[in-house]
């Protein structure tokens, strides 16, 4: 008769574990989804940002065509452009809605060179660097580019990237203390069970292979479920900006389920059996309080 509530008291233990590891994982999921999509929404701001190369009317075909393949080959760029002095000259007829160069005579426009930078060199220091080699040629008039701007873009990318960090490592100490002591209430009622095996002379390892089974057994069902979160959480995002779906990446949201799963054994796992551990070790009158 005693051991039906007991039971259910035992699977009501283990249903709340399950939840509760389930939400934690969730969260530790979607932060790691957050850093990751932060990292290539920083990637990509940084690889739309590019200076623009403004070539004298002297400039030759040949000239153009040979810096064009020069840059094309450098580690700097991520694609060049050429913008002839005609496409300007409509492009600017457009924004404006009139027709300046009917108005001035002449299209005193330059043939120009847009360039966008791969993201590790998207920093002034190197767009100098850059600018330094570039401004030697006879046929090249200048080279702009917004410093403003690409300060301020890495410098609020450092930004958050340092809050996130810190924000990561507190969720993970707290998700670990959230487990461990909602694992270790769980093993609780069964503290006396531990303590009669042990008196009966079976071992700790005897004693502790089904509590750290059972551990891993709920990890795994947790991590399962927080995957399914996950997905259902990415797909809601998705729908509400669709640019998010343009930087995820299969493998890493593979990775990203996969760890949460080994993160939800890990934790689970180690957390049971230091449970078992502790009540192991407690004195028998200890185990009323």
């Amino acid at each position: 008769m005693s051991t039906n509530p007991t039971n259910k008291k035992i699977k009501a233990s283990g249903i709340t574990v399950i939840v509760s590891l389930s939400l934690v994982l969730f969260m530790l999921g979607a932060l790691g989804l957050l850093v990751i999509n932060a990292n290539k929404l920083t990637q990509h701001f940084k690889e739309n940002i590019g200076f623009q190369i403004y070539l004298k009317d002297t400039a030759s075909s040949a000239q153009i065509d040979a810096l064009i393949q020069e840059i094309n080959s450098s580690p700097f760029a991520k694609s060049v452009n050429l913008v002839s002095k005609e496409q300007a000259a409509q492009q600017l007829k457009e924004n404006l809605g009139e027709d300046f160069i009917s108005f001035l005579g002449s299209n005193p426009l330059l043939n120009a060179l847009d360039v966008k930078l791969n993201a590790n060199y998207a920093n002034t220091d190197t767009l100098q660097n850059i600018e330094k080699v570039l401004i030697q040629k006879s046929f090249v008039k200048e080279i702009v580019y917004q410093k403003d701007m690409i300060n301020s873009l890495n410098k609020n990318t450092k930004a958050i990237a340092f809050f996130i960090l810190i924000f990561s490592g507190a969720l993970l100490l707290v998700a670990v203390a959230l487990i461990n002591n909602t694992i270790r209430l769980s093993i609780y009622s069964q503290r006396f069970l531990i303590r009669t095996m042990y008196l009966v002379g079976a071992t700790r390892i005897f004693i502790s292979k089904p509590f750290l089974f059972k551990g891993i057994r709920q990890g795994i069902i947790a991590g399962l479920i927080a995957g399914f979160l996950l997905a259902g959480f990415l797909l809601i995002s998705t729908r509400f900006i669709p640019d998010l779906l343009q930087l995820q990446d299969e493998n890493v949201l593979l990775l990203v389920f996969a760890g949460v799963i080994v993160v939800g054994i890990i934790i689970s796992g180690i957390s049971a059996l230091l449970s078992v551990i502790r009540y192991l070790r407690l004195k028998t009158s200890d185990l009323y309080f």
